[in-house]
């Protein structure tokens, strides 16, 4: 066996479980991947170079005005400086004599301007000095200190950074938002032709007639929804021609067999042949409820159709008709349970389960409950039950038959309850008997 991955089991519960949801990831992660590409070569390469070269111009302005102050000591001449600095390099100087830099607590912000003025100041000035990006939106603050004070430059942030980041970040994005939309819109088209598609093959399974599929979506679409509507269109014709057919058998057989039935019954009641006359008409019986009993088998899809019904109604009325027979059967279920069901299909299936149950067992414990999104209905008996081995091979036509009974009954039954989506098994009782566990969707 191969060893799973740590990281497979949550990497699993991450991705979406639709098709819908894997496609647009599928179309997401690489828009997203390229877009990062982009994003990483614009500002790791243009944003960048542009905002070293403007750190280093505002950093050379301030330099020189350094310079000038050093070589003009007087006070008189550092403000004529000063105010000449202010001027020709679109940025404001202000000494105050006698004070100390300021404590500036340092803030990263979006881009390499801090970054790069920062290192740009470091490589050219010796003097401690201190930037200030919040206190002012439009400006950044300058603190270096000089040996009289505090020299404080106000640079505007436009010449340090330029406005092409977010042009290009929110061109990023929105054209990003704009694929993926288009993407969601023609990826939901495609995948509505499968969601009808499986809708309709599951309510076709569930014995619901709802018509052919209007073919939409792409070409491997529309062309399974077309084989499906053909297939539907085969199968539907050939469930009718199989109950027509088995329907003309039954016909053809009864018939002799009523013969049979009035001639037996015609007998002249001598006591010599009254026993072969009676075990005659019993064999006659037996013939003509194994007859109905494969003409029910052959039928298997019926033409009723699901819709909602009490699930506990129908329960009742085979719990009552199995204590008409003689049964002892003791009842369990809400007093409503309400599901999409083909009544009669449901009721005949149940049936043969109890009456399986009943000609085995002296009690039969019929219950059903709801658990999540389904139905639960179990048959327990008292009896001798089946050995766990044989417990799938009795679903098989006539692998059960024994006296009393034609074979198809459990037969019949799972052919029902799987029509209806669901699943019937069998296990070991509580009573110690069998029992017959059928679990249907809601």
């Amino acid at each position: 066996m191969h060893a799973r991955l740590p990281g497979t089991r949550i990497i699993k519960r991450i991705l979406p479980r639709s098709l819908l949801g894997r496609s647009l990831l599928m179309i997401l992660v690489p828009l997203i991947l390229l877009q990062a590409v982009a994003l990483q070569i614009f500002y790791g390469s243009h944003l960048d170079l542009v905002s070293r070269r403007l750190s280093a111009g505002i950093t050379n302005e301030i330099a020189y005005t350094l310079d000038l102050l050093h070589q003009f000591p007087d006070d008189a001449d550092q403000e004529w400086v000063l105010r000449d600095a202010n001027i020709r390099f679109d940025l404001k100087f202000r000494l105050d004599h006698g004070a100390t830099l300021p404590n500036v607590r340092p803030v990263n912000i979006l881009g390499p301007m801090d970054d790069d003025l920062t290192a740009a100041l470091k490589q050219t000035f010796t003097q401690p000095f201190t930037t200030d990006w919040v206190s002012d939106p439009q400006s950044v603050l300058i603190h270096l200190q000089m040996p009289n004070g505090v020299l404080t430059v106000v640079a505007p942030r436009k010449r340090l950074y330029t406005g092409t980041i977010y042009l290009f970040v929110a061109w990023l994005v929105g054209t990003a938002l704009l694929v993926f939309g288009i993407a969601a819109l023609f990826m939901r088209n495609q995948v509505r032709g499968i969601r009808r598609l499986a809708a309709g093959a599951d309510a076709f399974g569930r014995g619901r007639d709802l018509g052919p599929i209007r073919p939409e979506g792409a070409t491997e679409v529309r062309q399974a929804a077309t084989a499906f509507n053909r297939m539907q269109e085969r199968t539907r014709r050939f469930l009718v021609q199989r109950t027509e057919l088995l329907a003309g058998v039954s016909h053809d057989l009864r018939t002799p067999l009523t013969r049979l039935k009035l001639a037996l019954a015609m007998l002249p009641a001598q006591d010599e042949v009254r026993q072969d006359v009676a075990e005659m008409q019993a064999d006659v019986e037996e013939m003509d409820r194994m007859i109905g009993g494969y003409l029910a088998f052959a039928r298997g899809e019926s033409t009723e159709q699901a819709e909602p019904a009490n699930l506990s109604a129908v329960l009742e009325e085979v719990a009552a008709s199995a204590r008409r027979a003689g049964a002892d059967v003791s009842l369990d279920t809400p007093a409503a349970l309400t599901l999409s069901l083909r009544v009669d299909a449901v009721r005949r299936a149940i049936t043969n389960l109890v009456d399986n149950a009943r000609r085995h067992a002296r009690h039969v414990a019929l219950a059903a409950m709801q658990q999540g999104r389904a139905v639960l209905v179990t048959v327990d008996d008292d009896g001798p039950g089946i050995s766990p081995e044989r417990r799938e091979s009795v679903f098989r036509p006539f692998e059960s038959s024994e006296a009393g009974g034609t074979g198809l009954g459990l037969t019949i039954a799972r052919d029902i309850v799987r029509a209806h989506g669901g699943e019937i098994v069998l296990e070991q009782s509580p009573l110690g008997g069998l029992r017959a566990r059928i679990r249907l969707p809601v």
